[in-house]
């Protein structure tokens, strides 16, 4: 099985090539990252370390790394005519929403043009016969709900109505991909994922940016009052998620006019379980005391502040997974005190 992973040095991403290597017996997987410096590239370069750890002990898969930029169509092409993957999981992406308000141009680039690359690179994998690529499958993003009123969150709920420029960027990027299973009977699947935590994450994630500062001794602020809540979701269930979605492509099927019924399908990957922000942050000083973090002493409330509402963010996140479940048997259950606790523990082994 060859399968090309974008956003392969991202916190998802690595964590997904990892468990493709202990769990497929043979396995061929390229990777495409840029290792830009939206947050410190030495987490992407540990995450690839850990690749290389774990492909020694598997002499029969394969793993290849390539820096560059999925908006680089030239290098897209080149990878799809010389890999040929079966299976394309696009994870290569301009993250966050504050940013979005700030650096625009970075997800036009990334979320939409690289994203269009992928995109074409998939319907010309068919070209003279070929079989082509079997499934796309790519981020989407929580975010998409906006300030939806009704909770959980279902797929089948209407999104139109982003509240930022990430969010607009991922909804296009599902509007993109129907298109493209339409016209090029192209299976694709988008993942709609729900606050991913864990070790070796994003810094700037509230539970990692929070205790840089907390150890720094710096004031972490509180959004909404605190009166925000988010469905947090450990990676290992983000990831266990996508390799079963993996697997199972929407079927190609014709419609009654002869052409194509796209084949394509959209999944919230959620905990289906939203925390408080305040218990959230009980739980991560309890969880970095435990692990010798920060000292049993240590002051929180001195170092909380509540403020209001930012632009762009959502006063509540909440999954609605009964499709997920309905259709590969799974559902997230990590606990966000099991989750917090392996981040930890991580942080102390990798900053101290």
């Amino acid at each position: 099985m060859r399968i090309l992973v974008t956003g392969a040095a991202g916190f998802i991403g690595a964590n997904l090539v990892l468990q493709l290597l202990k769990r497929e017996q043979e396995v061929e997987i390229v990777g495409i990252d840029n290792l830009n410096d939206y947050y410190d590239p030495a987490l992407k370069e540990y995450r690839l370390g850990e690749i290389e750890r774990e492909i020694a002990h598997h002499p029969g898969s394969s793993w290849k790394f390539i820096r560059g930029n999925i908006a680089d169509r030239d290098l897209i092409n080149r990878v799809f005519d010389e890999f040929k993957p079966e299976i394309v999981v696009n994870l290569a992406a301009q993250a966050g929403v504050r940013y979005s308000i700030t650096n625009p141009d970075a997800y036009i680039e990334s979320n939409l043009i690289g994203f269009y690359n992928i995109l074409e690179a998939c319907r010309h994998s068919y070209d003279n016969g070929a079989e082509g690529v079997r499934h796309l499958v790519y981020a989407s993003s929580s975010s998409v709900y906006g300030s939806n009123k009704k909770v959980p969150y279902s797929t089948e709920d209407k999104v139109d109505n982003p509240v930022s420029l990430y969010a607009a960027t991922k909804k296009s990027n599902e509007l993109m991909a129907h298109a493209y299973s339409k016209l090029y009977d192209i299976p694709s699947t988008g993942l709609r994922f729900f606050t991913v935590y864990g070790p070796a994450g994003r810094p700037d994630m509230a539970y990692f940016g929070f205790t840089n500062k907390l150890l720094k001794g710096e004031t972490i602020e509180i959004f909404n009052y605190g009166n925000c809540k988010r469905d947090f979701t450990y990676i290992d269930d983000i990831v266990e998620g996508v390799i079963r979605v993996m697997h199972k492509a929407p079927e190609r099927v014709a419609g009654d006019d002869g052409l194509p019924v796209p084949p394509y399908a959209v999944y919230n990957i959620g905990n289906s379980n939203p925390e408080n922000l305040l218990e959230f942050v009980q739980i991560l000083q309890e969880e970095l005391i435990r692990a010798g973090v920060l000292p049993d002493y240590y002051d929180f409330e001195a170092c909380k502040k509540l403020v209001a509402m930012q632009p762009g963010d959502v006063p509540v996140t909440y999954a609605d997974t009964t499709a997920l479940e309905k259709d590969f048997g799974f559902k997230p259950s990590t606990s966000l005190r099991q989750g917090l606790r392996n981040f930890a523990e991580w942080y102390k082994s990798f900053y101290k």
